[in-house]
């Protein structure tokens, strides 16, 4: 029987890993019999999270393009070469049926090796704004998975299809339940990482006290940079906080969330709109802002709110949670818009299309 391979490359970020995952499990829903393999480099999480899911993960030579460092730039030109001449070498060992880009360091050189070879290729772009790798490689694949309509525009390509993001079955499959009592209840944190913008803003709105905190519940995750100092520093807060280094159990407290304090990263995005949950958007700065081109999506169709991170002060960030607090007939109407931002079963409709 001859072994029917699919290729899923790219990493870096859990933004970029957890919906390559699920596009994995969900290919496997389909099809039992495919083997899917990742593709990723060394310098990203998928090096901790790709083995414990049990996927086989081969690495290969990549770096950042898009960076103000000329030292880095350089380092990735001369890595380029490389990793083109170890995907060449790999695709020749998997002989896979297709491969898809999840953006990452890896995705850009993988697949353009595989298109240029002439295997089936696609990439998925998270963004509304797509970055530089997605942006050169629309001309040579395939097909263009997008989850923002915004992104069509930027990637040159006849077959571009808006299929939503590929969430983790569990949230896939969780549904946002009201909360018993009758508090108010935030969730924050910034990515996989944490933010420590974000982490100290917050505390330090916390611990100002005032009537702002009154009945007001806080789950805050931190990362592990910054778990032991701002848990130190919540000592005595005069509302209910509770802090994580990491949370693993999700759909828990997106369940019990009002409103979420985030970076602008697609997966948060998507999965506070699977849940109803309005978001208070902090953008990561980055040279294309893509962050922000998510949270003006948003903002646009008052599905969101936004602070830019250079106007982030705690007084502002209590001022745009009050306003949300305060006002029920306007959060129930900005939950109705959100959800309209989240396309169910993401994964499994490109799984169909790429075992087409």
């Amino acid at each position: 029987m001859i072994k029917r391979t699919i290729v899923i490359a790219g990493g870096g970020t859990g933004g970029h890993i957890y919906p390559g995952i699920a596009i994995a499990r969900a290919i496997q829903k389909i099809d039992p019999t495919v083997e899917v393999h990742f593709v990723g480099t060394a310098m990203g999480l998928e090096t901790k999270i790709i083995p414990r899911e049990g996927f086989p993960l081969h690495l290969i030579e990549s770096g950042k393009l898009n960076v103000k460092s000329p030292i880095e730039r350089i380092k990735t030109l001369l890595k380029i070469p490389v990793g083109l001449w170890q995907s060449v070498r790999l695709l020749g060992q998997l002989k896979p049926l297709y491969v898809i880009g999840v953006g990452g360091y890896a995705s850009g050189p993988f697949v353009l090796a595989a298109s240029t070879i002439g295997f089936n290729t696609a990439i998925w772009e998270p963004n509304a704004m797509p970055g530089m790798a997605n942006r050169l490689l629309a001309r040579f694949v395939d097909k263009c998975f997008v989850v923002f309509a915004e992104a069509k525009k930027y990637l040159k390509n006849d077959q571009v299809t808006q299929v939503g993001m590929p969430v983790r079955e569990e949230i896939e499959n969780a549904v946002h339940e009201s909360h018993k009592d009758e508090k108010f209840h935030l969730l924050s944190f910034g990515g996989s990482q944490g933010s420590r913008v974000i982490n100290y803003c917050l505390n330090e709105a916390v611990m100002s006290g005032g009537d702002w905190v009154k009945d007001l519940s806080v789950v805050h995750q931190l990362g592990k940079w910054d778990y032991d100092t701002v848990t130190a520093k919540y000592q005595g807060a005069p509302c209910q906080v509770e802090p994580h280094e990491f949370i693993y159990d999700m759909p828990k407290y997106y369940k019990w969330a009002d409103i979420i304090v985030s970076r602008g990263g697609a997966s948060s995005i998507a999965e506070a709109a699977a849940f109803g949950i309005i978001p208070i958007i902090i953008p990561l700065p980055a040279a294309d802002n893509h962050q922000q081109k998510n949270a003006e999506s948003l903002v646009a169709k008052n599905a969101g709110r936004m602070i830019l991170q250079k106007d982030l002060t705690p007084a502002r960030l209590i001022s745009e949670i009050q306003s949300l607090r305060n006002d029920k007939e306007l959060r129930e109407q900005m939950v109705k818009n959100i959800k309209s931002f989240y396309i169910p079963q993401a994964a499994t409709t490109i799984a169909k299309e790429i075992l087409q």
